[in-house]
């Protein structure tokens, strides 16, 4: 872990962001970000580092056409595995590429596709108490209530997430058609049975 991504996570801390937060900020699991927070920014070694890969997406998520083209091949991934009703981006990096997913799935497909979003627990304050607890949908979007829904993030880092958003969706008498993302860091075909589709595979040789 460099020197860097270490002052990048306390600055994050110090300005309130949840460990959840922190960890979709930098692409990295939430074991990366405590122990990034535990360093003293001043120390030139670091010892027993987790093993986890560290993705920068600025260039992609700083501008909204290749956002749009990234949606577009997200898009076209999951065509195969049959319609959907809903497209459900996970907050926060998961939103933009839903949104402009369900906005292509609607247009080029003519399915009718909407929006929905899921809140993480993980971006709650006091996470860190409540593991056994899932996020949520907002109430300012679609309604994932017995529909087929894609469920749309930036990076899977250890899965949890996308467990959660399955767990809710069966709870809604939903349907998960299948998860699009643009990193898998896992290296997961599928998650609960609900198949995985990713434009950057990650393998770590260890």
């Amino acid at each position: 872990m460099n020197q860097k991504l270490i002052k990048k996570a306390h600055d994050l801390r110090n300005r309130g962001f949840t460990t959840g937060e922190i960890a979709d900020q930098l692409n990295v699991s939430m074991d990366t970000v405590r122990w990034l927070t535990i360093q003293k920014i001043s120390d030139e070694t670091h010892e027993n580092a987790p093993l986890d890969v560290a993705i920068n997406l600025n260039r992609l998520g700083g501008s909204s056409s290749r956002l749009r083209y990234v949606a577009a091949a997200l898009s076209d991934m999951t065509l195969e595995h049959g319609d959907a009703d809903v497209v459900v981006g996970i907050a926060i990096s998961g939103i933009p590429f839903a949104t402009m997913m369900a906005d292509f799935l609607q247009f080029e497909e003519g399915i009718q596709s909407s929006l929905a979003v899921f809140h993480p627990i993980k971006h709650r304050k006091g996470e860190e108490e409540q593991d056994n607890k899932n996020g949520t949908f907002s109430e300012n979007f679609a309604c994932v209530q017995g529909k087929r829904a894609i469920i749309v993030d930036d990076v899977i880092t250890s899965g949890r997430t996308i467990k959660d958003v399955i767990a809710e969706l069966n709870k809604f008498g939903a349907t998960p058609v299948c998860v699009a993302v643009l990193i898998d860091k896992k290296g997961i075909n599928e998650i609960e049975g609900v198949p995985v589709e990713s434009l950057i595979h990650v393998n770590r040789l260890d």
